[in-house]
């Protein structure tokens, strides 16, 4: 836990939540700020500040509780699709920094866009950037 960090109080339990899931890693709960209807956040119990921070099985933990979640609020709201949204850094648009995976089921016409403008980039370019994040995994 950190101070001030409102999904710490969420997990030990000294912040109200609409919790719809609970294991020994993760804790599911409605987002406050919904959306789409059934909206979710998945966090780890253990804080962490974000993707980059966050030890290998705290993230599969989150990832398998997102799945879950998401499979539930399909059933329970007739949802068309679901997107899950990951952010990490205040340019991502991250505002709570703990580690958290939005679980939002998606409908035909409930009016969420992601806006993103796609462009093609030249293959010299991709084989360059890919050769950067080649180098840093080995």
């Amino acid at each position: 836990m950190t101070d001030a960090c409102v999904f710490c109080d969420i997990v030990a339990g000294r912040a109200p939540a609409s919790i719809v899931h609970e294991d020994d890693r993760t804790v599911a709960f409605m987002d406050i700020f919904p959306l789409t209807r059934g909206h979710a956040l998945v966090v780890p119990r253990a804080h962490c500040r974000d993707l980059l921070d966050a030890p290998v099985d705290d993230l599969l933990a989150v990832t398998r509780s997102a799945q879950a979640v998401a499979r539930a609020a399909v059933e329970a709201f007739g949802a068309d699709g679901v997107n899950l949204l990951q952010a990490t850094g205040a340019v991502a648009f991250q505002t709570v920094f703990h580690l958290h995976l939005h679980v939002l089921p998606r409908y035909t016409g409930d009016g969420l866009r992601l806006v993103v403008e796609r462009r093609p980039a030249q293959r010299t370019v991709l084989e360059e950037q890919a050769g950067e994040i080649r180098a840093r995994l080995s």
